[in-house]
């Protein structure tokens, strides 16, 4: 049996009944895989006697000596930079196509393909346009990671164990409450608190299109600027706005980082609504969402480290306004008029 039998919501989130049966699966399917791959009909009653966790983890296990091996061939490290925002998704619709293969409800989990759909499209627009997608193309923090390492064999190490390992796991780690939503489905109903949760869902994906597009108008203007020394017509910032290097306007001005906000929003939501689905205060599938917020503390730090390198205003800036929730008592930023012209 693929999936146990729960009689009541909290049960779902018994990770003895819920998982651990379920581990030694893990075992045999590779083999399974294996012999089963030329027989569609075979791969379908493979698919379905397996849980769908297992799966799923399974397939994060499998990525990691593909993009391991590739990032090492072309010394680029950004391989799962390019799957992030495509990943996620893909293990959410996992949940939806096993639920539905195996008659269980699924108003929430449609609702919640939906809304992941939407994300994934956002997110892989901005990664685009960006560049992330070109030839060559890399996060410049991997090289300053790199120079900081010095050792070929220890970043050959830090490469196995996180940048290919670990952020493959989180990927799919943050989504382990849709599994949870999917074994809660036959014992409890789609009630109101579901609307309100799939709302804030599509606002703090909005809340990041919003932050990530003026973000990108900034740079637009600013690169524009530093081309033609002329503000674009079009432009809200004033010369001294782009001389300063970093936008402090619209949601800039509120939090240093809204976007990363709305990011870590959407899956701390998603645990949060298990956790309402199932009558829960915490559970095990919270440790994706955990580790989510880790991941952006300490990637930010060094962000905010390289930033601040670059721009003299950029302490002040850190000071005033929040990293990520707006400070309630924060002075906010001066006009950039106000505090003179900075250095670009």
């Amino acid at each position: 049996m693929a999936l146990p039998l729960v009689k009541s919501a909290v049960a779902c989130t018994d990770f003895t009944r819920s998982v651990q049966p379920y581990i030694p699966q893990l075992n045999t399917l590779p083999q399974q895989i294996y012999h089963s791959a030329t027989d569609l009909k075979a791969l379908r009653e493979l698919y379905l006697s397996t849980n769908p966790l297992i799966s799923a983890f399974a397939f994060s296990l499998a990525l990691v000596p593909i993009v391991l091996v590739i990032s090492e061939i072309n010394r680029n490290y950004s391989q799962i930079d390019r799957i992030w925002s495509l990943l996620p998704t893909f293990y959410n619709l996992h949940y939806v196509a096993y639920a539905h293969a195996k008659g269980l409800p699924t108003q929430r989990l449609d609702s919640l393909a939906i809304i992941s759909l939407v994300w994934s499209a956002r997110l892989t627009y901005n990664y685009w346009r960006k560049g992330g997608y070109q030839v060559g193309s890399e996060d410049y923090r991997w090289k300053i990671v790199k120079d900081y390492v010095k050792s070929p064999i220890l970043f050959f190490i830090f490469n196995i164990a996180f940048i290919s390992l670990a952020q493959s796991l989180l990927l799919f780690s943050v989504t382990m409450p849709t599994y949870v939503l999917l074994l809660a489905a036959p014992v409890t109903k789609a009630q109101t608190p579901d609307i309100i949760f799939t709302q804030v869902l599509i606002g703090c994906v909005f809340l990041a299109y919003v932050a990530d597009q003026q973000q990108w108008d900034f740079h637009v203007a600013k690169d524009s600027y530093q081309k033609s020394a002329k503000v674009p017509p079009s432009s809200r910032y004033t010369a001294a706005d782009l001389d300063r290097g970093f936008n402090t306007k619209g949601l800039w001005s509120l939090s240093r980082h809204p976007n990363f906000l709305a990011e870590q929003s959407v899956w701390l939501t998603l645990y949060i609504w298990s956790c309402w689905a199932t009558g829960t205060n915490y559970h095990w599938a919270g440790l994706g969402a955990a580790a989510y917020l880790f991941l952006f503390q300490s990637s930010t730090w060094l962000t905010e480290l390289i930033t601040a390198g670059k721009y003299s205003d950029y302490k002040m800036y850190q000071n005033r306004v929040g990293k990520f929730v707006p400070s309630l008592w924060g002075e906010g930023m001066p006009s950039a008029n106000a505090a003179g012209k900075k250095q670009k």
